[in-house]
């Protein structure tokens, strides 16, 4: 019986949806927000001009005007979460480039090489799936290179063409190597910075010498970052968690300089001026450090929001000087590094959670950012996408789950901490939100009146039923979605589903959260479905009965719903996407959409279909259209979070790269990027 139950289903769904339709050609194009994580950076040894910019979802950029503007140039590997802290040109060949590749949390990662100045890559052998943590190549043989793994210390004599491993084999010791430095004038002299302590080999790597507080340096130390002066290789700096170290005998003994406070002592990385020996600066988890004595004295020239993790000073110009920072992207200075400014134009690296557009003025468009805190929140764009701008005043640098809009065209956002609403330029927090039902009251019946026999009885009023909202209190909860129907917005939160009549300025409970955390809500034409993870609630009578609705039997979480203009209910996961026509009573899975993984469901009321996307790797978003029962995909190239449309055109948002358009639309604005 069961058998026959799935079989009809697949023939419902066969003939509900005739086959794929190829809408578009591969490969949208990106247009921002500008900036997030920016890592590395790493020059042209023939072009002072051409800069490489390594990132944390496995990107390269590049920068042909000293990092006035960038371009996308390649993704490195087949996944978006490789760090790419460290990139080094080959001197003797420009187009040969070796970049260290690892990922947060794992114990994976590549060296990568490329041939064609970044255009393709590909992993080298002997280190192939080790996390890469450091490179260096030497001043004095242009053919060596070093590599720092999780495993010890790799070096290569043969520009790369075969690797070997010169740290004890199995070492308990040496491993888990963030930083390394070559002598400039001694090659065989390297240094390798652990997670526990630096160590130093003067032959090799032959022999290995640790380096503990009998040198200076404080036992069980991370060090991040090691520079040897140039011109003295005596002088030797070393970043660690524990402080800011200097010797001045190549080694041998340390000495901890001051002047840097421990809460910022988690510095990621040292530069020394290439032209001023004596100074020095220290990118730093608050902000960058500037030394002109050597190390004496310190002082902080940038705000203490930042965190660098690279900083790349021009040979020729040592005024010009750019940081790769956490959020906030490239920064760009011409004073030395008194002052920055953003350069991020080509650059985006935004997490894009949320999106709406503007009901009142086709083209503007709203997007919700996470993870970049200050230089996230809100932004905006007036032209469908194509460029943005930032409206995150007094959201409190909170990351923005969702984004909806009022019927007065009010845009409200959803964060960790409450609702926020947009009121010109600025952002305040909804405080009149009420956290429980209401409750109707029902007057006592009153007693009737015996009247005498003969009498005209005097008649009773039936009882009138007062409904009692309760009193407003702070609301701290995480809303994750938002939508409309009809003067009505509900909203998907940690603490049930609320709802609000009068744009967003006040909000009540209209659902029992009952133990469950609502990650998700859609309507259309006065119908409105809810989801948790594992359950899922209708209403058609905006909100004031809820029927529980039955997730499909296949399905282990929910992940994405929505509702169509004809009466459909979709619900999508891990195993699919699902289309109920019955309110929920039975649901059939729509096979030929081919996707799993499903991360967002859309009703495109003026197109009239059902717009779909999903996790990585998947690059497609799917177009189901009602009318006829056709569905559509495009290949868009990258791995989207949801896609809407916006005018004629569709405009999607990407897992960790901005947004994307399709090229038609672009190519027909005649835009330059």
């Amino acid at each position: 019986m069961r058998n026959c139950r799935n079989l009809l289903a697949l023939v419902v769904a066969l003939v509900f949806f005739s086959p794929y339709v190829n809408a578009a050609a591969p490969g949208w194009l990106p247009f921002g927000p500008n900036g997030g994580d920016a890592r590395s950076f790493a020059s042209d040894p023939h072009d002072k001009n051409h800069l490489y910019l390594g990132t944390a979802n496995g990107w390269i950029y590049e920068s042909h005007n000293n990092g006035s503007d960038w371009k996308r140039l390649a993704r490195v590997g087949r996944r978006d979460d490789l760090v790419l802290d460290s990139i080094v040109l080959d001197p003797l060949k420009p187009n040969h480039i070796f970049v260290g590749a690892w990922v947060l949390g794992g114990q994976v990662g590549d060296l990568f090489v490329s041939e064609d100045a970044g255009a393709t890559w590909k992993e080298v052998p002997e280190l192939k799936g080790q996390s890469v943590l450091a490179l260096a190549n030497s001043a004095s043989d242009p053919k060596m290179f070093v590599a720092g793994t999780l495993k010890g210390v790799y070096r290569t004599n043969d520009s790369g063409a075969h690797w070997t491993l010169i740290s004890p084999p199995g070492s308990t010791e040496i491993h888990e190597v963030e930083s390394v430095a070559i002598d400039p004038k001694n090659p065989n002299v390297i240094f390798a910075g652990t997670w526990h302590l630096p160590w130093k080999t003067t032959d090799g790597g032959a022999n290995w010498t640790n380096i503990t507080s009998k040198n200076g340096v404080i036992d069980d130390s991370d060090v991040f970052s090691i520079i040897i002066d140039p011109v003295n290789p005596g002088v030797v700096y070393a970043s660690a968690c524990s402080g800011i170290y200097k010797s001045e005998d190549a080694g041998s003994m340390f000495r901890k300089i001051q002047g840097i406070p421990s809460t910022a002592r988690r510095t990621r990385v040292l530069m020394q001026d290439p032209q001023h020996q004596n100074i020095v600066f220290a990118g730093t988890t608050e902000g960058l450090y500037r030394t002109v004595d050597s190390g004496k004295t310190w002082v902080r020239t940038s705000g203490p929001e930042l965190i660098v993790n690279d900083v790349y000073i021009n040979p020729s110009d040592t005024n010009r000087m750019l940081l790769a920072t956490d959020r906030g992207g490239v920064l760009v200075s011409n004073d030395g590094g008194n002052s920055f400014q953003p350069t991020n134009n080509g650059f985006s690296a935004r997490q894009i959670t949320s999106y709406v557009e503007d009901s009142r003025q086709p083209n503007t468009i709203y997007v919700g950012i996470v993870n970049d805190k200050a230089w996230g929140g809100v932004f905006v764009s007036n032209n469908g996408g194509l460029t943005w701008t930032q409206k995150n005043a007094g959201l409190e640098a909170h990351d923005v789950f969702s984004l909806g809009q009022g019927p007065d065209g009010s845009i409200v956002a959803g964060t960790r901490h409450g609702i926020y609403r947009l009121d010109g330029e600025t952002w305040s927090k909804v405080a009149k939100v009420s956290l429980e039902l209401p409750v109707v009251e029902e007057p006592a019946v009153a007693k009737p009146v015996v009247a005498r026999k003969g009498a005209r009885r005097a008649p009773v009023k039936a009882p009138v039923k007062k409904t009692v909202k309760p009193p407003a209190k702070p609301f701290d909860g995480t809303v994750f979605a938002f939508t409309r129907d009809g003067d009505a917005l509900f909203a998907a939160t940690s603490d049930g589903v609320l709802k609000s009549t009068d744009s967003g300025q006040s909000w009540q409970l209209a659902a029992n959260p009952e133990g469950h955390v609502w990650y998700t809500v859609a309507a259309a034409k006065s119908t409105v479905l809810a989801s948790s993870l594992t359950t899922a609630v209708l209403t058609t009578d905006a909100g004031k009965t809820w029927t529980p609705v039955s997730r499909p039997s296949d399905l282990t979480q929910i992940t994405a719903v929505a509702v169509d203009g004809f009466g459909g209910l979709w619900i999508g996961g891990r195993e699919g996407v699902y289309l109920s026509q019955d309110k929920g009573a039975s649901w059939h899975v729509v096979h030929n959409l081919y996707v799993r993984d499903v991360n967002s469901i859309f009703w495109d009321e003026r197109g009239q279909r059902v717009l779909i996307t999903a996790n990585s790797p998947t690059t497609f978003a799917f177009a189901a259209h009602l009318p006829d029962k056709k569905v559509s995909y495009w290949n868009t190239g990258w791995n989207l979070r949801l896609v809407r449309p916006v005018g004629d055109h569709l405009v999607g948002a990407t897992l960790f790269d901005g947004i994307v358009i399709q090229p038609e639309m672009v190519n027909s604005a005649e835009v330059k990027h």
